[in-house]
């Protein structure tokens, strides 16, 4: 999931890139030997910590790589961060205007000339062997699997989101499926897996034709992607924190709400599925929803997502009183 800020998209020129986009420096060698990954970076506003991403990407035991910094027409001095780089494999394309995390990656997808493609937020970094192990687990399987995502640590956030998180990895999603087609699809869908694609996936180039991010979406853009990803193939999965997510801050819950019905709603019938074999889907995204109005400390709106059956469900309850301890704290501070 990723908070971001434009939900706006531009059409494609005649020569299959984004409209709006320039590559200033980089890419125009066509003798160079095409490298085997190419690392997408969107950035917007990020020019502090873009450097961290940056520097994760090039210290990989992976040399052959590109690395794609879309600047999603940042206002701060993104640009002369990157030029800074002295460096063949670091690339600089730009959105002449903002348009969103989806259209940038899309943007650094159309650019891609490796065999592999893998996302990594600007805010994010990598630990150096994060590509060559996942590269062999997806040599290790068969033509099937598509593509692979590793385990990632959070940095920031608090201790108590911290615990929350352990917790709720160790008691609400144990046992669920990590890797597959279908069974992996429906983890995710449920909210029983959370891979954090936006720096954790890598993903054949060919697996991508014809698919894009939602630009509609900028939240839940991610996910999105990868249950159509896992319509064509299967993803593999790393059991070890390759990546590191720095918690930046959580968008608004009302955001959360709009995004999630469109999420929901683009894929109906995958839900429709899980229901009709007595999955409430609906109700696991309400749920969420409640504990991101709760943290919040708006218990007005929490309300209006919750359902009696709540008291039923000892799983729910106990977040559900978790959330409300979290709330009021923040009720109380403001």
């Amino acid at each position: 999931m990723s908070d971001r800020r434009s939900d706006t998209r531009e059409g494609d020129d005649a020569r299959g890139g984004r409209r709006g986009s320039i590559e200033r420096d980089g890419g125009d060698d066509a003798t160079a030997e095409p490298p085997r990954v190419s690392v997408v970076i969107p950035a917007y506003r990020r020019a502090d910590v873009l450097p961290r991403a940056i520097d994760g990407a090039l210290a990989q035991t992976v040399t052959a790589l590109e690395v794609i910094v879309v600047d999603d027409g940042s206002p701060d001095d993104t640009e002369s961060v990157v030029r800074a780089y002295d460096d063949p494999r670091v690339r600089y394309v730009a959105h002449e205007t903002n348009r969103g995390v989806s259209a940038a990656r899309n943007t650094g997808v159309d650019a891609a000339r490796g065999d592999y493609v893998a996302f990594l937020d600007s805010d994010d970094e990598w630990l150096p062997r994060k590509l060559d192990r996942q590269l062999a687990v997806l040599d290790a399987k068969g033509a099937d699997w598509i593509g692979v995502y590793c385990d990632y640590a959070t940095v920031g956030g608090g201790l108590g989101a911290r615990l929350a998180a352990l917790v709720s990895e160790r008691v609400f999603r144990a046992g669920a499926p990590r890797e597959g087609g279908r069974e992996l699809a429906e983890s995710l869908l449920t909210m029983r897996v959370f891979m954090g694609p936006g720096s954790t996936l890598l993903v054949a180039r060919d697996a991508l034709d014809g698919l894009a991010f939602d630009e509609g979406l900028s939240i839940y853009e991610d996910w999105d992607l990868v249950l159509r990803l896992l319509a064509r193939g299967k993803l593999a999965h790393v059991a070890e924190p390759l990546a590191v997510v720095h918690d930046t801050g959580d968008a608004p819950p009302d955001a959360y709400a709009r995004n999630d019905r469109r999420y929901l709603e683009r894929n109906a019938d995958l839900v429709a599925d899980l229901e009709g074999r007595g999955i409430d889907v609906a109700r696991i995204h309400r749920m969420g929803l409640v504990g991101h109005y709760l943290h919040e400390g708006r218990f007005r709106d929490a309300l209006s997502y919750l359902d009696p059956g709540v008291l039923a469900r000892p799983g729910d309850l106990l977040r559900l009183a978790w959330w409300t301890c979290v709330g009021a704290r923040v009720a109380l501070r403001t």
